[in-house]
């Protein structure tokens, strides 16, 4: 039986809704930007293959934990998958891809700008990188998984320093999404509250991964028992394309190399 990281959010898990369904709208936000030959940079359990692969004309996937990538390749047969721990892009060509996506990965990158450098590398000229990544004005605590969080002002310093244009925008939501938010970030709050000490940015991450899971997965179960149907019946549909980044819960940018 898998078992599923607060960090991942399941498809399978209800209480982990309402973060499958933002995370899967940066997919279908892109999908009309896709085309051509695509690379996806951490492609994790697949969640974006089936929303982009009718859209493109190839498609390569990379994932660090071989495990993923063999079910994926099991599951989608006529789709490339590799494992890969990235940067750089070991043997993948320069000038290969029309598109390359990466979807909250960036955050656990150590070096973001050899990575954004790397997508750069492997972008055909004319070709676009689109990313996400949370909005840390919005984050509720320290994510010991992630390296680092940005502004959209720090990514878009970081990113204008390597391609050629960026077009910053963000994934809202509607009334439904923000209410949910506010009702877990009032919940997050109760439990911080015994940090009196503010270990959670003193402790290395490796010591705080432990119990941010598991007060994560409490935390997410309690809004399912208290919230019911605010949980179960958000859709990709309430997260929205938003032209600024700071209104959006997770930063999302194009980035195109023009030459």
């Amino acid at each position: 039986m898998a078992t599923y990281t607060t960090e991942i959010a399941s498809d399978k898990l209800v209480s982990d809704n309402p973060i499958h369904q933002r995370l899967l709208k940066a997919y279908i936000a892109a999908k009309p930007m896709v085309k051509g030959d695509l690379l996806e940079v951490g492609c994790g359990e697949g969640r974006g293959v089936a929303e982009l692969l009718d859209a493109v004309d190839s498609y390569l996937g990379l994932d660090k934990i071989q495990e993923v990538v063999d079910k994926l390749q099991a599951k989608y047969p006529n789709v490339s998958f590799r494992q890969a721990v990235i940067p750089p892009f070991a043997n993948i060509p320069s000038d290969s891809f029309d598109t390359v996506v990466s979807f909250q990965v960036i955050e656990h990158i150590e070096k973001d700008r050899l990575f954004l450098e790397e997508i750069y590398r492997v972008l055909k000229p004319g070709g676009k990188a689109i990313i996400s990544t949370p909005n840390i004005r919005h984050t509720l605590s320290r994510n010991p998984w992630h390296i680092r969080e940005y502004t959209s002002n720090q990514l878009k310093a970081l990113c204008e320093g390597i391609f050629d244009q960026v077009i910053a925008m963000g994934i809202g939501g509607n009334q439904k999404v923000w209410e949910y938010h506010e009702a877990n970030r009032k919940s997050v709050n109760k439990i911080l509250r015994f940090d009196v000490l503010n270990l959670q940015h003193k402790l290395p991450a490796a010591v705080l991964r432990w119990p941010y899971e598991v007060l994560n997965r409490m935390n997410r179960n309690k809004l399912h028992k208290q919230q019911g149907n605010a949980v179960t019946d958000i859709s990709h549909e309430d997260y929205l394309l938003v032209d600024h980044p700071d209104k959006g819960l997770d930063l999302f940018y194009v980035l195109e190399k023009k030459r």
